[in-house]
């Protein structure tokens, strides 16, 4: 299985009318992922090489069946998007847009927890979702990726994601799922939510979690995997030298307070029994190793 998409996916793509919306979504249309609509309410009824374009995303859902909304407009509209992809019927929204102010994202997130508990968002600042031979949405180049299983990888990079599949790939290890959770301080879904997700996923046999400096979601991440995980965990933390009270990348990759560093959660995650590499080149490896025991 894969988690949170698959070949049942059907996408409504805000913003598959500008430059980037229209070369990624098509990209991930000739990959296989259901692509069945667009939204611009200034050209409904056009359509984008045979992609219909609706004015909302509840008449995508309702004319094209779709499930899923892939978020890729200015981060000035980013948040009203997301809303109205919950409030269109969706059940899942995938938000690649950086830059949207932190405080839009609490309001975003909390709306969502209060009004749309049955929807996921993941990102914003994300790479998006990728199950190799199934569906992709977002930026994530398939050409790394081999599908089958039975490894599941969640990183808040979308870098490092994508060189941990290259990894697993040129070590002839196959993977469920791919899941960037995004770099910013207010993520829809967090470690914890993919580490369950992949817990409960029959086909995915081990996990790979990569991190980076700032805020608690590894320590978080740890203590989750200490109850609950019974599957190996081979983990990255991104930011060792990393200088305290810089920003480094990602607006949540900051230490502060002397908390935040990579080696606090180097040392969390060793705890709880989790393989930690010391450079993501290590992570096929590991892994081989993982499975082994």
């Amino acid at each position: 299985m894969a988690v949170f998409v698959d070949d049942n996916t059907r996408v409504v793509v805000q913003g598959l009318t500008g430059k980037q919306g229209q070369f990624y979504g098509l990209r991930n249309r000739a990959y296989g992922t259901k692509v069945v609509a667009g939204t611009n309410p200034k050209k409904a009824g056009e359509n984008v090489e045979g992609i219909p374009i609706y004015a909302s995303v509840r008449e995508a859902v309702t004319q094209e069946g779709a499930n899923t909304a892939f978020v890729i407009v200015p981060s000035a509209v980013a948040a009203a998007s997301i809303l109205e992809a919950a409030e269109g019927g969706v059940s899942l929204i995938i938000c690649v847009t950086e830059h949207i102010p932190a405080h839009d994202q609490a309001r975003v997130y909390n709306v969502l927890k209060r009004n749309y508990p049955h929807v996921r968002l993941v990102g914003p600042n994300c790479a998006g979702i990728l199950s190799p031979g199934k569906a992709n949405i977002g930026f994530t180049p398939t050409e790394v990726a081999m599908p089958g299983g039975p490894v599941g990888i969640v990183s808040r990079s979308g870098t490092l994601a994508y060189q941990a599949l290259y990894e697993l790939t040129q070590s002839g290890i196959g993977q469920t799922t791919c899941v960037g959770i995004g770099g910013d301080p207010v993520p829809g879904t967090s470690f914890v939510d993919v580490l369950a997700a992949f817990q409960a996923d029959d086909e995915t046999q081990a996990i790979v979690m990569i991190g980076e400096i700032g805020g608690t979601a590894e320590e978080e991440a740890a203590e989750f995997i200490k109850s609950n995980v019974t599957k190996p965990v081979v983990a990255y933390i991104a930011g060792v030298t990393a200088p305290p009270g810089k920003k480094m990348g990602h607006a949540g990759a900051i230490i502060s307070g002397g908390k935040g560093t990579a080696k606090a959660k180097m040392d969390a995650l060793t705890a709880v029994g989790a393989l930690v590499a010391q450079n993501p080149t290590e992570i096929g490896g590991l892994v081989k190793q993982a499975l082994g025991r």
